[in-house]
């Protein structure tokens, strides 16, 4: 009897395992799953956050990664993607009045000191939806991620 119940079950299982490839057909283009991507909620007040997370962040379809480093610091290597508007420059200011306040943000420095004051201008015309890289570059480098020149 125990054999029995025992190959029962396992006919049971097999079945339940095999049951939901045997439902779709190859046709059938509405059954089969597209990849999920990661997607990370964009705050409503800017976020200072690790280099993990920022790592998380600018992989988000739709975010905006911006460098506020010189532009000799951003050609000696950046985040992928990223666009250089030098928070120092004459031109900060001009350069972020084109970004959209409803998008989301990025933004990094060597250290974490100048993406502070460039986060607040931000948030000064109505951008907040800001994660700042806390470290900076710096702290991307430490924790092993990649940089593009």
């Amino acid at each position: 009897m125990r054999n029995k119940t025992l190959g029962v079950a396992f006919a049971v299982a097999a079945l339940a395992l095999t049951a939901p490839l045997t439902a779709c057909s190859s046709t059938d283009t509405e059954a089969v799953a597209a990849p999920v991507d990661v997607i990370v909620e964009a705050p409503t007040a800017p976020e200072r956050v690790d280099a993990a997370m920022f790592s998380e962040v600018v992989t988000t379809p739709g975010v905006t990664i911006i460098d506020v480093r010189t532009p000799e610091e951003f050609a000696q290597g950046h985040i992928q993607g990223a666009v250089n508007y030098n928070v120092q420059g004459p031109d900060f200011a001009n350069q972020i009045m084109g970004l959209d306040p409803a998008g989301v943000y990025a933004v990094y420095c060597r250290s974490g000191n100048r993406s502070q004051p460039a986060v607040t201008q931000l948030s000064n015309i109505g951008i907040n939806s800001i994660f700042e890289l806390e470290p900076g570059i710096i702290g991307w480098e430490n924790a092993g991620l990649p940089l593009v020149s």
